[in-house]
């Protein structure tokens, strides 16, 4: 029954996450070809993406917790029971710093908090990375279909890094439209980080396709 419950969610959660990347994408588009909008509009709707982006930070944590119990339950990880409530706490606690962070993103503990929240994806993306690479070479029992699906995994990870920096990049040139207005510098500097970030979203979404199919064939 549990089983069954977290493999509904797990497969629900991709749905809900390819949503709000549209979404967050659409609207990223928008108002970074909106030159001529007024600005508090625009600022308006850039608010809107980042409130919508919450739910990718969510997918992402949901998945990491999701994707884990499963792997424990089914035996390919170590400690059943035990470790899906360990990883349902630490899911837990992640999404309360996601929020938390998002909450106060425009205070300087926001900030400190953005930044422990990318210390914690990096550890995240260097452990899977090693873990994986010593599944391949056989010095951690795990199937090789597995060990390839988590370090696709953490290549996803690394691209939602990717793309932070770029909305970080992206904020730093914001800052500076609404202090002095907008001009053809400016706006070619926040059509650049869209661009940017765009081509990072479609490689995140490559990892993403090729966990799908690796977790359907399981070759």
């Amino acid at each position: 029954m549990l089983y069954s419950a977290l493999l509904i969610a797990h497969i629900a959660v991709l749905g809900y996450w390819l949503g709000s990347e549209l979404v967050i994408n659409s609207t990223y588009r928008y108002v970074s070809w909106s030159a001529g909008m007024p600005f508090d509009e625009r600022n308006r709707l850039m608010d809107h993406v980042m409130d919508v982006d919450q739910h990718v930070r969510y997918a992402l944590i949901l998945q990491a917790g999701l994707g884990t119990a499963l792997a424990a339950l089914l035996g390919y990880l170590p400690g059943g029971n035990a470790l899906v409530a360990s990883v349902g706490v630490v899911a837990a606690a992640w999404l309360v710093l996601a929020e938390a962070t998002h909450r106060l993103r425009k205070t300087s503990a926001g900030r400190n908090l953005a930044a422990l929240d990318r210390g914690i994806r990096y550890v995240a993306i260097a452990g899977l990375a090693v873990f994986c690479v010593a599944a391949l070479a056989g010095v951690v029992a795990l199937p090789r279909w597995l060990s390839w699906k988590l370090l696709l995994f953490a290549g996803v990870i690394t691209c939602g890094v990717g793309i932070r920096w770029q909305l970080i990049r992206f904020y730093v040139t914001w800052k500076k439209i609404a202090a002095d207005g907008s001009n053809e510098a400016y706006e070619g500097e926040i059509r650049r980080t869209y661009v940017a970030a765009t081509s990072i979203l479609g490689a995140l979404w490559v990892f993403i396709l090729g966990i799908a199919i690796l977790s359907w064939w399981k070759p």
